[in-house]
């Protein structure tokens, strides 16, 4: 199985380590485990790199999003106005501010956490596959 974006796939190792005989010992079958593992490994990577660039498109909007709220916020303090009234505005404005900086580093945290989840999800059941492959592989070889 030739695989473009992992050039290991491109080498037949069955065909190296079928040289190499052990008795009661299936290679052909530990390669074919391995190259599972191997394409867990890709996937895993895969989700992950997929994750950061979702957290990075987040990151983008809410820039975008915190410049042009500046820009409204700004334009509406720069207004004539009683001090009194601009103070409570500021006020208000700060306090919105955190307020929406707290759920976005919320949302951002919980984006990372379900990529990291689904990549470690992926890891983990070729492990527990893996394992049980090799078990059955050693109780046939008894």
């Amino acid at each position: 199985m030739a695989n473009a974006s992992f050039p290991f796939f491109e080498n037949d190792f069955t065909k190296v380590f079928s040289e190499f005989k052990i008795p009661g010992f299936d290679m052909q079958s530990l390669v074919a485990t391995q190259r599972r593992n191997i394409e867990a490994v890709n996937t895993a990577n895969q989700l992950a790199v997929e994750g950061i660039q979702a957290v990075f498109r987040r990151q983008t909007e809410i820039m975008k999003s915190m410049v042009e709220e500046s820009s409204t916020v700004l334009r509406d303090l720069m207004a004539q106005g009683a001090p009194e009234q601009k103070i409570a505005q500021q006020t208000e404005l700060v306090k919105t501010a955190f307020e929406k900086a707290l759920s976005n580093l919320r949302e951002l945290t919980e984006m990372v956490a379900k990529s990291n989840t689904e990549a470690a999800d992926v890891l983990t059941k070729r492990i527990g596959e893996s394992l049980t492959e090799l078990k059955g592989s050693l109780q046939r070889t008894k």
